[in-house]
């Protein structure tokens, strides 16, 4: 059994094996069709591409699920080139007798040998040269320590050391444990301290010694913080086969969840962020011009407003905006203190005299934001989410449960944006909408506050 994010990257390695399949095919034709016809003209003329649609239809999703079962795509980290070869016999070999079985059976017709038979090595040379290189990508990544998903292991000393030497290369390439925790002598405050200055996407439990009360707390700050708990369910003597489980070396982990959970419409969303934030781009490059230019005439200092933000699970991140505010705006903040409209850690006025008349223009048209598009190119945040805080904010909230909201990306957008965005005072009835937005969300869901949010910035609801 798989992990969520193992099975996804088989489904996707599975889909490229599946075009490349297919490209040899198209590129074995053409080289027998232009290529040697040229060299010798005195071969046969071989019909068309099209004849080999039906081959393309056969091979393209159905050897991969072959090779699959052929233990082709496991354990390639440790995997000597004579075991991929010979599985990848096995399962050209089977795929040969099925298209053979077509043939004789159904009288479909095979416009050439020599078509399939250089096919055939093409599409070996090919899938073996993936492997080689995912291999090597994945032993750099374990070399480097890159990309890593930064984690917590908790539980009793001699369990998480058992864990970590059990887990296989691949799935320890992929983490980066930056704190082990003993829930059994230190207390659950030093497991949030922990979160909350390590920007942890998940906690891992390897506790198959504590008592259940103990676990029970721990998954409690968990949820409360909106950080997956991963409990290493060794324990149980059977399976359940429920969303809520997942496999971790070998290992089922009991898994709870208080955001989205790892899916392919999560998967779309990134890459429909990253699309739609570079078509948005293009299509704004004269406000852009604008904005520049009346920034420039206007008043003086740079152009651009960059900021500590807190991101994905409370990481900092520098989140650009077009200036709007003079120079001396973070100097002037404490002698409005006392003006503050919002409740909580949050700091906004209406009329802030510190914006110069320009810049309240581009706030009030949301101009001002635009320059978040290059936040969203760079992964560091979404196109709907909540709106990201600064980071002395973030640490001024007092309720674990609010910091929830730094479970998911931030946004541009949100339900608060378009809801008029100056209409809501309370910074518990903001979190609630954003908790509400976690707790909802769908690709939809982001299609509906997008669909909003031109009207409100077009109308100017709530802006300032």
């Amino acid at each position: 059994m798989l992990g969520r994010r193992q099975e996804i990257n088989l489904q996707l390695t599975q889909l490229l094996d599946s075009a490349l399949l297919i490209f040899c095919l198209w590129l074995a034709h053409f080289i027998r069709s232009s290529v040697l016809s040229q060299i010798w003209p005195e071969l046969v003329e071989i019909p068309p591409v099209e004849k080999l649609y039906w081959i393309m239809a056969v091979v393209g999703p159905f050897t991969p699920l072959v090779l699959e079962a052929r233990g082709f795509y496991a354990h390639f980290y440790h995997k000597a080139p004579a075991r991929s070869l010979r599985q990848l016999a096995e399962g050209l070999v089977i795929m040969g007798t099925i298209i053979g079985a077509l043939v004789v059976f159904l009288k479909w017709e095979v416009p050439s040998r020599s078509v399939i038979l250089m096919a055939v090595m093409l599409a070996g040379m090919a899938l073996l040269i993936r492997e080689a290189v995912q291999r090597s990508k994945l032993r750099h990544q374990i070399a480097s320590g890159k990309g890593r998903e930064r984690v917590l292991l908790a539980g009793l000393g001699s369990d998480m050391e058992s864990f970590v030497e059990k887990l296989p290369a691949e799935q320890r390439a992929s983490l980066e444990i930056c704190s082990l925790i003993d829930i059994t002598r230190q207390p659950i405050s030093d497991l949030v301290a922990a979160m909350h200055e390590q920007s942890v996407a998940r906690v891992i439990f390897a506790a198959q010694h504590v008592h259940f009360s103990k676990i029970e707390e721990a998954v409690q700050a968990c949820e409360t913080e909106g950080v997956e708990a991963w409990i290493a369910a060794d324990f149980f003597q059977t399976a359940i086969a429920r969303p809520t489980f997942d496999v971790m070396g070998g290992r089922l982990m009991l898994v709870f969840h208080s955001t989205p959970q790892i899916s392919w419409a999560l998967w779309s969303k990134d890459i429909l962020d990253r699309l739609g934030a570079a078509v948005l781009l293009l299509v704004t490059l004269p406000l852009w011009l604008v904005a520049m230019l009346g920034i420039r005439l206007s008043s003086t200092g740079p152009i651009f407003f960059r900021q500590e933000r807190s991101g994905h699970y409370g990481k900092p991140f520098r989140m650009w905006k077009f200036r709007t505010m003079n120079l001396d705006a973070e100097a002037r903040r404490a002698e409005l203190e006392t003006w503050n409209e919002m409740t909580g850690p949050v700091f906004k006025i209406s009329d802030d005299p510190r914006i110069f008349p320009f810049g309240r223009w581009l706030r009030r048209m949301s101009i001002d934001e635009l320059p978040q598009l290059l936040n969203v190119l760079r992964g560091e945040m979404s196109l709907v989410g909540p709106r990201p805080l600064p980071v002395y904010e973030i640490q001024k909230i007092a309720k674990h449960a609010q910091r929830r909201r730094l479970s998911v990306k931030p946004g541009l957008t949100c339900l608060w944006q378009v809801t008029g965005r100056n209409g809501i005072r309370n910074f518990e009835e903001w979190v609630a909408l954003d908790l509400q937005y976690i707790d909802n969300w769908s690709l939809w869901l982001d299609l509906k506050i997008l669909l909003r949010t031109l009207p409100a910035v077009l109308r100017g609801v709530g802006a300032s």
